[in-house]
């Protein structure tokens, strides 16, 4: 079989724009894991959120993508600050189980409410962008996938120098590191806890609002994509930030190859099929676990 170059090219530009999306996902998990040490089942629901909020400020604003996207970001902050305050605030870091059963049924009552009021069928998201994109030579990327991809790689970059140099990402890190130690030198859990999560629940949103215009949105779009976010941090390594990064970004990459040469069955069986491969091989995920980190 011959491989077009510019074909195998365009793949991968796609795949590099939905890795980048798939890694706000899974970040926002290794910011909950590394300080609650809890896995958030409700997680893909807040990307639903996002995407529905997406679709809902897009008509309001004259189909403008920016102010529509805002307004998707700070509904779901605002969802994940009535989800930590009602439901996570309870939680204790060695209540594991409890954790999952909770957020499980979060998950459920709000894919049902979502499908009661706005019913199963998908939506199609148009903004001012329409189908409009940039070509290179015979390349062409649409420019909903483009700002998608930016507006990731700034939100990373807002990420990075939040965790590294304000006292507000310090507290988070020390949680991560040392809960003890951080107790001791008076560091709040619960604020902290609560700013990871309203955080994590705004990087689900940035990624719900930029994925809305490239696929269906129905309510049950976070599930399997939630699931592939818990496959990548296990990839990258419980609480490793950048390993969650790059492992979505492979992931892009790889399940964008599989497509485009393969059946649709391969590239989503993909993410587990390595996923398996490196607890065998590296129990622990391809970089370091835990701690919260940045770099």
């Amino acid at each position: 079989m011959t491989i077009d170059a510019v074909y195998l090219l365009q793949l991968t530009l796609n795949g590099i724009t939905l890795g980048l999306l798939y890694a706000l996902i899974a970040v926002g998990l290794s910011l909950i894991f590394g300080v609650m040490e809890i896995i958030n089942f409700a997680h893909g629901e807040l990307l639903m959120l996002g995407a529905f909020a997406m679709a809902f400020a897009l008509p309001v604003t004259g189909l403008l993508y920016w102010p529509a996207m805002a307004a998707a970001v700070l509904c779901t902050m605002v969802a994940g600050f009535v989800v930590y305050e009602t439901l996570l605030v309870r939680l204790k870091t060695d209540e594991f189980e409890r954790s999952i059963l909770i957020t499980l049924g979060l998950s459920i009552v709000l894919i049902h409410v979502m499908q009661y009021f706005f019913t199963a069928t998908p939506r199609i998201i148009d903004t001012q962008y329409g189908f409009d994109g940039v070509d290179i030579g015979s390349i062409r990327i649409t420019w909903t996938r483009v700002i998608g991809a930016v507006a990731a790689l700034v939100a990373f970059a807002g990420l990075y120098l939040i965790l590294r140099f304000t006292q507000f990402g310090r507290a988070m890190r020390a949680i991560a590191q040392n809960r003890e130690a951080a107790l001791m030198v008076g560091i709040r859990p619960r604020v902290v806890a609560r700013n990871a999560v309203v955080l994590a629940a705004g990087l689900c949103g940035l990624a719900g609002a930029a994925i809305a215009p490239i696929q269906l949105v129905t309510p049950y779009m976070g599930q399997f994509l939630i699931f592939k976010a818990f496959a990548l941090v296990i990839i990258g390594g419980l609480g490793n930030i950048p390993g969650a990064v790059i492992a979505a970004i492979a992931l892009g990459l790889i399940e964008n190859w599989i497509g485009g040469f393969f059946t649709i069955a391969w590239q989503d069986a993909s993410v587990f099929v390595i996923m398996i491969v490196v607890l065998f091989l590296r129990p622990d995920g391809l970089f370091k676990r835990g701690g919260m980190r940045v770099g």
